[in-house]
This record gives C-alpha cells, structure tokens and sequence, in this order.
C-alpha cells in the first residue's frame, strides 16, 4: 500500500508541461477500449484473466497519473491476490473488473481522509456496508481516489496546488467530489468506479468528464458509517462509467446483494423502453444565474432529439422548487462543515488536527456559527423537502430535462482550494444550479454526456424522475445513447 504524498516540483512541471492536452490511457492490453461489462465478459470467456485485467488497470492509472492526480493510496497487493481467487463460473456480473474507491468511504485496511490533511491516516476496521454492497459485484479495487476536502465543492482542487485534472484537457477542472474517479474512468484507466452525491458530486464530474452518472433515490443503495447519522440523509453511493450498460448491469447487480425494501425494484435494465414520454424542459435554475450559451444549446439539442425519438418535450411544465429551498441547503451544508470542524475529534479520531483544515471548509464553519438560529426551521424544512419529494415535480411530466451545471467545466484556479472562502463560495453557487434539489428531495437523477463545448470538451445534460423511477431514466439513457453515441477519449 502506498500512501499519497504533496507534489513535487517534477510532477508540477509535468502538470504545467500539459495544460491543455487530451490524456487517454487506452491501449492495445487486456482491457482495451471494453467498458466493465465487456471486460467481465471477456474474463468468463476466457480470453484475459482477472490477473491480467488488474494489472493493465494498474499499469493504466501509472502512467496517467503523475498529470491527472487521481489516486491517494493504492491497493495492489491486496488486488493481485483478489484477481487470483475469482472463481470460475461465479455469477456475480462484474467479476474480476478493477475499479476504485473514493477516498470517503470505510474500506478495511485503508485510510479514509476525505480529502483533508485534518485527518488522520488511520486504516478502516472493517468495510462499511456500501463498500460490501459494491464489493458484491465482483469488482477488484486496486486504489483510492482524490476528491475536494469533505467533498464540500465541485471541483478537486485541495490546498496547496493538489489537482485533479481533467483527461479532456488538463487546464480544466475535472468536477467533484467524485473528480479522481471520473478522471480515471474517462481517460480509461478504470473500466468503472465509485462516487457518492449529497448535492452532485456524482453527476457534476460526470458532466465534466463525459461520462454516465446516476444519482440514484435516497435509499436505494446502501450506505456508509460515515454519512449514515447525518440528520437530513442527503449522500448516496453510486459509480460513475462510460456506458449506460454498466450503470445498469451495477444497480441491478446492488439490487440483488440487498433489495431497497421500500422501492420499487429496478431489474437489469438492457434497452429502451416502448413508452413515449412527456418530459419537462427548464433551461434556468431557479437558484443560480442564468445558463450560459454553449450549456443551453447543449439542453436544446438533447429536447430536439427527444423529439425526434418521438417524445414529447415542454417547456412550459413549471418545476416547483420552494423558494427558501437555496438558503436552506447553504445553511445545511455550512452546518455539516461546522460539525466536521468542531466535532472532528469524536467524529474522526483522536489524531484529527483542526489546524489543517482548508479555507473553504473553515469558511463554511463559520457561515454555520453566524446563523446557527435558523437551524432548527432548515433542518424542519429540507426534512419535509423529502417527505413531499413527488410535489416538487410537475404533475403532468414523466420525467425533466435541464442542463446538469449552470455553466461549462472552469479552469483550473476557478474553484481552488486556495481561494478566500468569499469568492469561492460565490462561484461555486453560480455553477452548481440544477444538482442539489435532488440530494434534498431524495430524487433519481441521471447525468449524460450529449454536450460538448466549441473546443470538444464534455457538457453534461440531466435527466430527473420521480423517487423510485430509475428503470425510466435507463431506459431512455440506453435511448439515447443509441441516437447519439457518447464521445470517448478512446477515439
């Protein structure tokens, strides 16, 4: 195991030497250009080798890594013996396929910093149920990855010039807080990995990096000791991918290690679905500024091939989002901040070292402190967000079309950790429109890559449902990816 060290200026100079480049780590070995479904499929065929597969993964995240800086410790070992013992014949859908855990969930034998120095580099006791649900599947996790401290922002970019790049070009952020899985998976380093999302940090680095990412309801997955005592439940556990197969072929597989009692199952979704839909359109967040011109007209697009699929797209469908909705989520999310800050010792051991903590998270603290009287009418208000989740959708829509971002991926710099907490805080909001509603209301929500920017880059496009639905939101995916296949930095 080895554990994440700072930048040195050899792997600054690398950084600075590739601003702007495509970094893709698809090659001529076991795992080729094939998603985590056709790599399964390929070790129960015979024709590579669990072994084989996490080592070319291995040998992937090496090379890509020193520019993109994705990874915080990695697993090898462990994951050379795991690929040893896949056993033959076994039904588990991903077996042998190496992937990743984001660094804020408990894996046995590894340290979970959520991306902050204030943490201590203790390993996990025992895997937590999440990391089990997933672990079900058969996947072989060879590494940790990067995200923002806490996971507080879109971006993950930590103090001190510690970046996550994008593989689509590397002057760009690479989102958050799931920014080192989605930088893996996009420059294909991993066929799959995981994220989690208490306001899109599933779906912003999807959106960022061009890949597939589903915010899934609350409670259809299973969580982590981490978030699971928080007193609105806002993050659930997910993958991000480059297929809508293999987002599927996950939920079903999860499904299957342990049901969601209380909704209705998914199954394994492997197509379009027959039904025209009436989907509803808003191009505008409620609680940010205006889209910008280039994510608008990726939105537009996605409504006119809708239409041409036969669907039926309005834009005249209200989406009644409550207008106390925005402050309420700001102030929850300060509160956590507060809580980490304050309360890190008892949360996180003996070892946790408040004197490390970054700017932003210090900020949101004490944005928390300074309107601590409002809590208990917030957290009244975002509770009851969930328990009338149908209401905040449109009565006569099956399903809502916005932009997943208010605006394209930023630069680097845009959002960094090293900015007073005023000015990120402000750009931050500007960004993040559409997400949160979802992390609130408990709501599925789907992001897809069908956007791209005037010089190429990614711009993600959102689907949402009503809680429950995410066998409608894969089957029109599926849809679409057929009508318009996802680009990839494959070629």
């Amino acid at each position: 195991m080895t554990t994440e060290t700072h930048p040195t200026p050899a792997h600054e100079e690398i950084r600075e030497s590739h601003e702007s480049r495509r970094v893709s780590a698809f090659t001529d070995d076991a795992l080729g250009t094939l998603d985590a479904t056709g790599v399964a499929a390929a070790i129960r065929a015979g024709e590579i080798s669990a072994g084989e597969a996490v080592e070319a993964a291995i040998a992937r995240v090496a090379q890509v890594d020193p520019v993109l800086g994705a990874t915080t410790v990695d697993d090898h070992d462990r994951a050379r013996r795991r690929a040893a013992h896949v056993p033959q014949g076994t039904p588990a859908p991903f077996a042998g396929v190496p992937t990743a855990f984001k660094d804020n969930v408990t894996v046995e034998g590894l340290p979970m910093r959520m991306g902050s120095d204030a943490l201590p580099d203790r390993p996990g006791r025992a895997d937590g149920p999440f990391v089990r649900q997933y672990l079900s599947t058969g996947v072989v996790p060879i590494a940790t990855t990067t995200c923002p401290p806490f996971g507080w922002t879109a971006t993950t970019e930590r103090p001190g010039g510690r970046i996550t790049r994008n593989p689509w070009a590397t002057g760009y952020s690479s989102g958050g807080s799931s920014g080192g899985t989605a930088a893996l998976v996009a420059s294909g380093a991993l066929p799959i990995a995981h994220g989690n999302d208490g306001g899109g940090s599933i779906r912003i680095p999807a959106a960022a990096c061009g890949l597939v990412g589903l915010k899934v309801t609350r409670g259809r997955l299973l969580g982590d000791p981490s978030t699971d005592k928080l007193p609105v439940q806002l993050v659930v556990n997910g993958v991000l991918t480059r297929t809508v197969r293999d987002t599927a072929t996950f939920l079903a597989a999860a499904e299957q290690h342990q049901p969601a009692r209380k909704l209705p199952p998914v199954g394994l979704v492997e197509g379009p679905g027959a039904r025209r839909l009436r989907i509803g359109m808003m191009v505008d967040s409620p609680l940010a500024r205006a889209t910008d011109p280039q994510t608008r007209e990726a939105v537009e697009a996605a409504a006119r091939l809708l239409d041409g699929l036969g669907h039926t797209v309005d834009d005249t469908l209200q989406v009644p989002v409550p207008q106390f909705f925005k402050t309420d989520f700001e102030d929850y999310w300060s509160l956590l901040a507060m809580a980490s800050s304050r309360q890190g010792k008892q949360l996180y051991g003996p070892d946790f070292d408040p004197d490390k903590l970054d700017p932003f998270t210090r900020g949101l603290a004490d944005r928390a402190l300074r309107r601590l009287h409002r809590a208990p009418l917030y957290l009244a208000r975002l509770r009851a967000t969930g328990f009338a989740a149908d209401r905040l959708f449109p009565a006569e829509a099956d399903l809502v079309l916005t932009p997943t971002l208010s605006h394209t991926t930023p630069r680097i710099g845009h959002l960094s950790g090293d900015l007073d907490f005023d000015t990120h805080f402000a750009r931050l909001l500007d960004y993040v429109g559409f997400t949160p509603l979802h992390n609130a209301s408990g709501q599925p929500a789907i992001s897809l890559p069908l956007g791209r920017t005037d010089d190429g880059r990614p711009i993600g496009v959102m689907l949402s449902a009503r809680s429950g639905q995410e066998r409608l939101l894969l089957e029109l995916a599926f849809e679409l990816e057929a009508a318009a296949p996802f680009a990839s930095l494959a070629g």
